[in-house]
């Protein structure tokens, strides 16, 4: 069924099917074609009503939580994979509960539990997280591996480490990049840490990888795994978010105002600073279907938020028609990172969560209220 803006409630973000498979369709192929087992990074795309449809390719959810666990174990039911800077004592025992791999971002962090993990029922595999000091990412804010960084061990102090127990290790040093990136970061990995394979069951390449993007080189990855296979005879796992979530749906708002202070400025009924949050952190200029940058199109506006704050406002866009009172604006690729990470700010109610079938068009999922803004706080 044709995807039909008008028949959709604003705001409200959808996830197309037909895009979703296309996407698990690529990483199928991956995992096929390689040998590695590829899970999703619940952190970047957590849509839980779509998780029937993931689960028959991917082999299951990586949480950095214990509630994120929890997620991947009851509405996944496959592999759950959970790493986080910081355990804390009183629930790890439910993280044990749920998880199949836990990973350890400090050797303090080990030592501290690996009693636990030894004793426990649920035959867990441990591993550590490795910092190769080493990556190709430009946003600090997104390098796991920059100077001071908090994340992963050092090869220094690991091979310095009492490992008995430790069956993986797991490195992360991706944010949206392509396949050599990958190439370059495993010649220092490799470099650092190869020593300890031997002993090792598996190794997680982390996420970040994106490969469901046009432009990814898929085709090097793949011969990069196959190659780290057979060298080194480990299960290997990638663990993207985004890259199921790419260019899945998107977010649709109307236009509720039109404002003029020497530019026209319109007023959406969603907030950048509460539904599309890292549109001000990263910062960047979503793209907006039917739209041209400032000044290709007759029509011009500044977009603004339904939210108090100053700040909530994102980019110049131009239309070859006027906007009006009521037009629908559809900012596209929505799905990751935006609806894990909105907020209620200002009471604003976040915006519905629903998914256009290939059948049989639009099914409202979720629609949020009083209640949801109300629970959240004291």
């Amino acid at each position: 069924m044709t995807f039909d803006v008008s028949v959709i409630p604003t705001p409200c973000y959808v996830c197309e099917e037909s895009k979703l498979k296309h996407n698990l369709r690529i990483l199928a192929r991956v995992q096929q074609q390689s040998g590695c087992k590829i899970i999703l990074a619940l952190k970047g795309f957590a849509m839980w009503s779509t998780f029937p449809l993931i689960r028959e390719v991917l082999h299951g959810a990586t949480a950095s939580s214990l509630d994120e666990a929890r997620l991947a174990f009851e509405e996944m039911g496959r592999e759950v994979h959970t790493y986080a800077p910081v355990y804390r004592a009183e629930e790890f025992e439910q993280i044990l509960t749920y998880s199949d791999h836990i990973v350890f971002n400090s050797l303090s962090q080990w030592q501290a539990f690996k009693e636990k993990c030894h004793t426990h029922s649920s035959n867990v595999s441990c591993g550590i997280r490795v910092n190769p000091e080493y990556s190709e990412i430009e946003k600090e804010l997104y390098d796991p591996c920059g100077r001071y960084s908090r994340l992963g061990v050092v090869a220094a102090d690991f091979h310095q480490s009492d490992l008995k127990g430790v069956e993986g290790i797991h490195f992360h040093t991706h944010c949206a990049n392509n396949s050599d990136t990958l190439e370059r970061t495993l010649q220092v990995v490799e470099e650092k840490f190869q020593s300890v394979f031997p002993s090792l069951k598996w190794i997680n390449f982390g996420g970040g990888h994106h490969i469901t993007r046009a432009d990814y080189d898929v085709e090097k990855l793949i011969s990069l795994i196959v190659d780290f296979k057979k060298r080194y005879n480990l299960e290997v796992y990638l663990e993207p978010g985004e890259a199921v979530g790419w260019q899945t749906g998107p977010l649709i708002a109307s236009v509720l105002d039109i404002v003029h202070n020497e530019i026209d400025i319109a007023i959406l009924d969603t907030s950048f600073a509460a539904h599309m949050p890292d549109c001000l952190e990263m910062p960047y200029r979503p793209e907006v279907r039917d739209a041209g940058k400032a000044g290709q199109y007759p029509h011009q506006y500044r977009f603004g938020g339904i939210s108090c704050l100053a700040g909530d406002v994102v980019g110049d866009y131009s239309f070859p028609t006027p906007l009006e009172i009521g037009s629908k604006v559809i900012f596209e690729d929505m799905i990751h990172y935006t609806i894990v990470k909105n907020n209620t700010f200002n009471g604003i109610r976040l915006p519905s969560i629903a998914i256009w079938r290939e059948e049989t068009g639009l099914e409202i999922i979720r629609r949020f209220g009083y209640e949801d803004y109300k629970n959240r706080l004291s």
